[in-house]
């Protein structure tokens, strides 16, 4: 991801979440380094992930793949992409948090070896209140041999 890609990126996560992050959140993230992907699809911008890494872990702070393209697998190609960068970086565990009301990315989470280690009561902002997050995480130390 560059700055050039933030409208796109912008505008894929306005259309997805009704309390979506600002343009100054995605700069923030690129700004202090963090490892912020895109997917582009015949030209355009399908997808994006970021991964912060600090201190021996890894934490998935935003993965979207636009409307017309979910359902093709780039949802999993993103994490793939986030959980090799985890593992190049040598991290012990990756974490992450997903709406209860979003069963779709809870499962394809859990697909990816993704295990729920606990809940944040309030944490997400929703039309009706709050709405609580699912975390989940996954070790990246193989067992020994």
């Amino acid at each position: 991801m560059h700055r050039e890609d933030l409208d796109a990126v912008v505008a894929i996560e306005q259309e997805s979440y009704d309390f979506p992050w600002t343009a100054g959140i995605f700069r923030d993230c690129l700004q202090v380094g963090h490892n912020c992907w895109v997917i582009v699809h015949d030209g355009e911008i399908a997808g994006y992930g970021i991964l912060s890494v600090a201190a021996g872990e890894a934490h998935v702070l935003n993965i979207c793949i636009a409307n017309q393209h979910r359902g093709l697998g780039y949802g999993r190609r993103m994490m793939g992409r986030l959980l090799d960068l985890a593992r190049w970086y040598g991290t012990e565990r990756v974490f992450l948090e997903v709406r209860p009301s979003n069963p779709v990315a809870k499962g394809l989470y859990e697909s990816l070896g993704f295990a729920q280690i606990g809940r944040r009561p309030g944490y997400y902002p929703a039309k009706s209140g709050r709405e609580d997050a699912i975390v989940m995480a996954l070790d990246m130390v193989s067992p020994a041999l």
